[in-house]
C-alpha cells in the first residue's frame, strides 16, 4: 500500500482511453476497487487481531466476509491494471 500511494504520488497519471462500454466497465472497476480497498482495511485488521489472539471462532466470523471481499479487490485491482496498461506513456 505504502509503494502504491508512493508511486503515484510521484507520477503523472495515466488517462484511460477506452470508449463505450469497456470505459464503464473500466470506471465501476476501479471505483468499487478503491471504495472496497478503503473499506476493508479495519475489517482485515480485525481478523488478522483475532487469529493472533487465537479466537479462532471470531476469526472465522469475520472471514466469511473479509475473505471475498478482499478476493475481489485482489482481483479488480489486476483487472484495472491490465485495462490501463495499454495507456502507459
Amino acid at each position: 500500500l505504502v509503494m502504491y500511494i508512493l508511486y503515484h504520488i510521484t507520477t503523472d497519471p495515466t488517462i484511460f482511453g477506452g470508449t463505450g462500454w469497456v470505459r464503464y466497465a473500466y470506471f465501476f472497476l476501479l471505483i468499487s476497487h478503491i471504495t472496497l480497498s478503503i473499506a476493508i482495511t479495519p475489517l482485515v485488521l480485525f481478523t488478522l487481531l483475532h487469529a493472533i489472539n487465537n479466537d479462532f471462532a471470531k476469526h472465522r466470523e469475520l472471514a466469511k466476509y473479509s475473505f471475498p471481499v478482499w478476493l475481489y479487490i485482489a482481483l479488480s485491482g489486476v483487472i484495472v491494471y491490465l485495462m490501463i496498461s495499454p495507456y502507459y506513456k
